[in-house]
């Protein structure tokens, strides 16, 4: 017995190693925002919708398989109800032509449309989003109704994750004609123009 002892010591040991450096990668992946472009200041022209020209507009981006965006969505859903008749708002869903319908019209599609006052758009190829510089899942415009860029990132604290974040405590305080500090946040999801997400980035 005194023989075994050290390698079960050996062996706990490895396996905290192995649970440790499991934590901090997850902890490192969660907590890594993703990429922007650069955001236009002013609306762009040529866009398939105006923008509402008595509230300010919301854009968010979003990847119709990537399931980080569940969290970005419930955020966006209590930004809604708490900001009733102050935004219009639309998420656009990256729909490449070379996919079918149904990957483009996924759960995340059906949860978008389901938040009272948003309007879901399919992004045909990203185009619309590398007018707006969105690279990331869950990426965040507000325009004025002058069409002046307000704020732009993302609206979660990390990868997936719901909750109190700088993002949306911004985007409220603008809505309600407060002062807000920071006009960009980190976005926190998958590659948006990501056309082989199903297969290589499973949920996180």
């Amino acid at each position: 017995m005194m023989a075994t002892f050290p390698k079960r010591v050996v062996l706990c040991s490895v396996w905290l190693l192995v649970v440790t450096a499991g934590t901090v990668g997850f902890w490192k992946y969660g907590s890594a925002a993703g990429s922007a472009g650069a955001t236009p200041q002013q609306w762009p022209a040529g866009i398939l919708f105006s923008r509402d020209p008595a509230h300010d507009t919301l854009l968010m981006f979003a990847h119709p398989q990537c399931a980080c965006t569940r969290a970005s969505l419930e955020e966006l859903n209590q930004l809604m109800a708490q900001c009733q008749g102050k935004v219009v708002a639309h998420v656009l869903f990256f729909t490449p032509n070379k996919f079918s319908e149904t990957w483009a019209h996924s759960q995340l599609h059906d949860s978008a449309a389901a938040i009272p006052g948003v309007v879901v758009h399919e992004d045909l190829n990203g185009k619309i989003a590398e007018r707006f510089g969105a690279e990331t899942s869950g990426y965040v415009v507000l325009y004025n109704p002058q069409g002046q860029l307000l704020f732009q990132g993302g609206i979660t604290g990390s990868r997936g994750h719901a909750g109190d974040n700088a993002g949306q405590s911004t985007i409220i305080a603008l809505l309600n004609g407060r002062n807000a500090e920071a006009r960009q946040t980190p976005v926190y999801g998958c590659s948006l123009l990501d056309r082989m997400l199903p297969a290589t980035n499973a949920a996180p």
